[in-house]
């Protein structure tokens, strides 16, 4: 029985399946929003509502021809989408999409579970930049210059606005700060900064606009994806969106609370909750174009990160009062 419920957790829910589904449904709901806000229809033809086209498009790149650039280091370059795939979607478990009765634990949550997460997220990057600079293509060399630069930027304010809830919380364990802001919900507003800040910063973590710099179309053709195509590239591209729902289940998390009623009314709560960090995070795409690397690196050092350090400022002397 230990094994059948392992294996349901890692492959059914919230395994692969399930990461599957909702990170195809998170990409139709982004283009869909993305495209509503510039006065455009979005996906129509796929499914309902063209629900289906994410799937469509995965299962299209599956069926293109894999091509595999003689220059390259042929083990890295094909390892490097699965060992992607594999990270984002071993994060994912560590979420706790249902599950925030603290006296019964779920399968994957342990204490220190969002530290691990974040480096976790962490690595994503780490693979962009070694898919580009194992290319040997000029593009993907220059994509992967920009990607390593912007891990600079952006990761210390994210860590650090994203910590500030669990130190108000008293925990490093993702359900037990669900589960403190769930009882104190007016506590969520002094975290509204770091709100603000992580919510930019995962912006630059998931390289949208305005922070798409690393695979600029109109610069660099396709920036540290250029040689990748067929299953390769379609794995990267589910990577994206998994990588997508962990960031909005993160900022989810430790921003915005748990929610009573058991595992049904979690899990809606959980879906509405990310959905809703996607809103945000497309209307930023909408509203904004591309900047450049060094205007990156000037803004996140310059406003992000004194305005993670007030934040943290702020939940230190507020627990002070509180304790």
């Amino acid at each position: 029985m230990a094994v059948l419920r392992t294996l349901l957790y890692l492959f059914i829910y919230p395994g692969l399946l399930f990461l599957f589904i909702y990170g195809t449904f998170c990409e139709w709901f982004d283009r869909k929003v993305y495209a509503r806000f510039q006065n455009r229809m979005g996906p129509t033809q796929t499914g309902k509502f063209g629900i289906l086209q994410p799937v469509a498009d995965f299962i299209k790149l599956l069926a293109k021809e894999d091509v595999v650039p003689d220059a390259v280091d042929k083990s890295l370059f094909s390892a490097l989408p699965a060992v992607g795939l594999a990270v984002v979607s071993v994060a994912a478990l560590l979420l706790p999409v249902w599950n925030f009765d603290l006296n019964v634990p779920g399968p994957t949550s342990f204490s220190g579970d969002l530290i691990v997460l974040l480096y976790l997220l962490t690595l994503p990057t780490l693979i962009f930049f070694l898919a580009g600079w194992s290319s040997t293509n000029l593009f993907s060399t220059v994509g992967a210059a920009r990607v390593i630069t912007m891990l600079f930027a952006y990761e210390v304010p994210l860590f650090l606005a994203v910590l500030s809830p669990a130190i108000l919380a008293g925990s490093w364990r993702l359900a037990e700060i669900a589960a403190f802001y769930q009882h104190r919900p007016l506590l969520l507003l002094p975290n509204l900064i770091g709100f603000f800040v992580a919510i930019i910063a995962v912006q630059a973590k998931l390289e949208r606009t305005p922070f798409d710099i690393p695979h600029a179309e109109t610069e660099i053709v396709g920036g540290t994806l250029t040689e990748y195509s067929g299953k390769k590239l379609a794995l990267f591209r589910l990577m994206l969106d998994i990588e997508l729902v962990v960031s909005s289940g993160l900022l989810a998390a430790v921003f915005l609370g748990g929610f009573p009623g058991g595992a049904i009314l979690g899990f809606i709560n959980f879906v509405i909750k990310t959905l809703f960090i996607i809103l945000i995070l497309s209307l930023l795409k909408a509203m904004t174009s591309r900047i450049r690397i060094d205007q990156v690196v000037a803004f996140s050092w310059k406003y992000l990160a004194p305005l993670a350090l007030v934040q943290l400022l702020i939940v230190i002397i507020l627990k002070g009062v509180l304790t």
